[in-house]
């Protein structure tokens, strides 16, 4: 399949409309984050805010947020050339290859303290993949080669370290010297697997935008593998869901549907196939996520046209995170493109009515972590933290606003 679908003129005014409105939330979201996430006592960024909007000064500081950080505000600053974006993508920046960096044995180390001090050091595969996501936007925005360097240099530890010969797919951690280790969990909650969907997801996503800037034989050779990882091992064709942990020689271990990574995954992998493939989309590919937006659409889409967060067995935990929803938008949008289904936009639109009406902090700034049944904020929950950073929401309206101006382009 040829590029993507272009829609008629009448929905030309629709499209303007929701352009500026994800406009006006990506400057929100990238206000709330330039001035009240900015440590200015120990430098970088804090740790942790809580709902309230209440910072923790001497929380420690985690390389996913801060990779996050660096990536948001460089996307930001590439669309839309504005300089305060690029002050605070540079602090970022700065920052990560000052403190996270080992300069011992190379890669990113897991958790500061707040004095920028490492923390835990083990090697996460996840975290060089976003490293390698962050400094690779950030390079596509000022053009620092330094930054490209440091991409590909975790680029190659996690081809020599993590990829395992025997099996294929990456390793979940390791020690800060390479070693093998333990505790390989991402956080409390997940499975202590050898291999997850997560990781891999989140490698796809960075090596696809390394290669836009480093069309490397190689490490197109990597995500043509990644793909292949998705649609053999990891994605059901009994459930049409992705599986979540894996044993080495890729049996699962736990069964469980997240519907965020369901939709968020589709639009990823249709996304690596086409820069790799100079805008052409494998139709056997296409038809799996496609699969993956319907039993998004048919079990985890609430009434209200919201996403539920996950299911575990007969156990549905009916809440609202921000991050499917934000994902939610880009997924809808990437099925309405490719074929020009209305029903795909008229979920986009709901899902959106669903986020500004219950999803957006009007009076602390921000989204909320997440809504309950009844759509009543948590507010145990942290409003910036380890998980929780400007890059699900801010690149969905980044992706949103691109993926409208390309519209417009071909039409």
């Amino acid at each position: 399949m040829k590029t993507k679908y272009s829609p008629g003129n009448d929905l030309e005014p629709v499209f303007l409309r929701l352009k500026n409105e994800f406009s006006v939330e990506l400057m929100n979201i990238l206000e709330f984050w330039s001035s009240s996430c900015v440590d200015e006592k120990y430098g970088g960024f804090i740790g942790t805010m809580d709902h309230f909007g209440k910072t923790i000064p001497e929380a420690s500081k985690g390389s996913i947020l801060n990779s996050r950080i660096l990536w948001t505000f460089s996307a930001a600053y590439r669309l839309t050339k504005n300089e305060e974006y690029k002050i605070l993508a540079d602090r970022a920046y700065r920052y990560i290859t000052n403190h996270f960096w080992d300069d011992k044995n190379g890669g990113l180390f897991w958790e500061l303290d707040y004095f920028g001090n490492p923390l835990v050091t083990k090697k996460q595969a996840y975290a060089q993949g976003f490293g390698i996501y962050a400094f690779s936007e950030y390079y596509n925005a000022t053009g620092l080669e330094q930054s490209l360097a440091y991409a590909k240099e975790l680029y190659v530890i996690l081809e020599e370290k993590f990829w395992d010969f025997q099996f294929s797919g990456y390793v979940e951690a390791l020690t800060q010297d390479w070693q093998k280790i333990e505790d390989m969990r991402l956080s409390l909650k997940d499975l202590n697997a050898p291999k997850s969907m997560n990781t891999h997801l989140h490698l796809l996503e960075p090596f696809t935008n390394l290669y836009r800037i480093w069309s490397d034989a190689r490490l197109k050779n990597s995500i043509q593998s990644l793909i292949l990882i998705f649609t053999n091992k990891i994605y059901d064709s009994k459930t049409n869901h992705l599986n979540l942990f894996f044993a080495n020689n890729w049996t699962t271990q736990f069964q469980e549907v997240s519907f965020g990574h369901d939709i968020e995954a589709a639009w990823l992998l249709n996304e690596a196939d086409m820069v790799i493939n100079d805008g052409n989309l494998n139709p056997e590919l296409q038809c799996i996520t496609n699969k993956l937006i319907e039993v998004t659409i048919k079990e985890g889409l609430d009434s209200d046209g919201s996403i539920f967060y996950e299911r575990n067995g007969a156990h549905l935990d009916s809440d609202k995170h921000w991050w499917p929803q934000a994902e939610g938008l880009v997924g809808f949008m990437d099925a309405y493109e490719l074929d020009g289904n209305q029903q795909y936009f008229d979920k986009l639109m709901n899902l959106w009515d669903f986020i500004k009406s219950n999803m957006l902090d009007k009076s602390n700034g921000e989204w909320y972590w997440r809504v309950d049944h009844k759509n009543k904020p948590v507010t145990t929950e942290n409003k910036a933290g380890f998980w929780k950073g400007p890059y699900h929401n801010g690149r969905a309206m980044i992706e949103l606003i691109e993926r409208i101006d390309k519209m417009k382009s071909i039409s």
